[in-house]
């Protein structure tokens, strides 16, 4: 693959500086994503780009933490829907970023659809029922639902800080999401989306959502439309039919960063054959 790629000059090791920046700005504008690929980069430079990106560092409570804006990505080995990045939490991230410390030696390619092309693949009826706001309900632990939270909100950082009243200010802040607390901890969570969303960084509009994604660390969630109907599993598979239409794979290599536009574009995996490879992630808001 060798579109989308911006690959460091002939200087062996060459920094990210300004214009590769910039460069990577206009891809994001015209296709959503970009890869970086034979720059000199490291865990650090890694959380230090991820930070240049994003003004605000969003977390999955689920993943373990490597540097201070990143984490490793660890979702099994069977492959992963496509999905955006915390698309059914309340903060969902403008801006995911990728690093291959260690690339596989086979399979485990990176899978990303465009999820402009996708909602200009739908026909009138389709295009009307996705735009529908959309209500998505599950059950969350209470380790992870407090370490979300605690990541979150601006008054506290560690899990065991969380009261009630930090949950009512956060359910506050943030239209359309509710909860009901459990006896053992758990909380019944349920929060509004837009299935269609226009991008944050370029505006048009994309069919960028969670409802073809994994629940790796997750109870899989309900989907129901404004209209009151459910988000049955065959439609869902229509779906993944048209998106897997609009994919494409990246082949990773030992050092390549990639950057994704998380409110316009999905991204996905293919099946893990080598288990010696290494990726994480870093994301948040613009």
């Amino acid at each position: 693959m060798s579109y989308n790629v911006i690959r460091a000059a002939e200087v062996v090791g060459k920094s990210i500086d300004a214009d590769v920046i910039a460069s990577v700005n206009e891809y994001l504008q015209s296709d959503g994503w970009a890869i970086l690929r034979g720059f000199d980069v490291d865990m650090q430079k890694f959380s230090d780009l991820t930070k240049q990106f994003c003004k605000t560092i969003t977390f999955d409570p689920a993943r373990e933490n490597s540097e201070e804006n990143t984490q490793k990505v660890d979702a099994g080995l069977g492959p992963i829907g496509l999905h955006i990045e915390n698309g059914n939490t309340p903060v969902c991230p403008d801006i995911v970023a990728f690093y291959s410390t260690k690339a596989a030696f086979e399979g485990s390619q990176t899978t990303i659809c465009d999820g402009r092309k996708v909602y200009e693949a739908f026909d009138a009826p389709l295009k009307q029922r996705w735009s529908q706001k959309m209500t998505v309900k599950r059950r969350l632990p209470e380790e992870l639902w407090k370490r979300y939270l605690a990541n979150e909100h601006p008054a506290i950082s560690k899990p065991e800080e969380v009261t009630m009243d930090h949950i009512l200010q956060f359910k506050a802040s943030i239209p359309n999401q509710d909860f009901t607390l459990n006896e053992d901890g758990s909380l019944d969570y349920e929060i509004q989306v837009a299935p269609v969303r226009a991008s944050s960084l370029s505006k048009g509009l994309a069919f960028a959502n969670a409802i073809l994604g994994p629940s790796h660390n997750y109870e899989a969630p309900t989907y129901t439309l404004e209209d009151g109907s459910n988000v049955s599993s065959g439609e869902i598979e229509k779906l993944r039919e048209v998106a897997e239409s609009c994919t494409v794979e990246i082949n990773w290599q030992d050092g390549d960063i990639a950057i994704i536009d998380n409110t316009r574009v999905m991204h996905g995996r293919r099946a893990i054959k080598d288990q010696d490879r290494q990726l994480f992630i870093g994301m948040g808001r613009i």
